[in-house]
């Protein structure tokens, strides 16, 4: 019996300054899940950034983003996320 992979897109790394980004399919719209260090205090303004970057990418499926921050700069979360989205939709370049 085979195993069911569920189809994802990943970028990013868990090092200082960075995030780690990884984008699957979901059953219930766009879902944004953000833990790490700065998570409580910036939520709103990652969220943000999230959208506007998935919005400019056209995206407008179900999709669940994970972010593990480790204190990535506004810059380094939206190229993760676009990065990552890329992945998931297979036109990774």
């Amino acid at each position: 019996m085979e195993a069911n992979i569920a189809h994802r897109g990943q970028a990013g790394t868990l090092e200082s300054m960075d995030c780690l980004v990884v984008i699957a399919a979901s059953d219930s719209g766009r879902v944004i899940e953000i833990t790490g260090l700065a998570a409580s205090r910036f939520r709103v303004p990652m969220e943000r950034k999230i959208n506007e970057t998935l919005d400019l990418l056209g995206a407008s499926e179900p999709i669940k983003v994970s972010v593990q921050d480790n204190g990535a700069l506004d810059v380094v979360l939206g190229a993760r996320v676009e990065a990552a989205y890329n992945r998931y939709k297979g036109c990774a370049r």
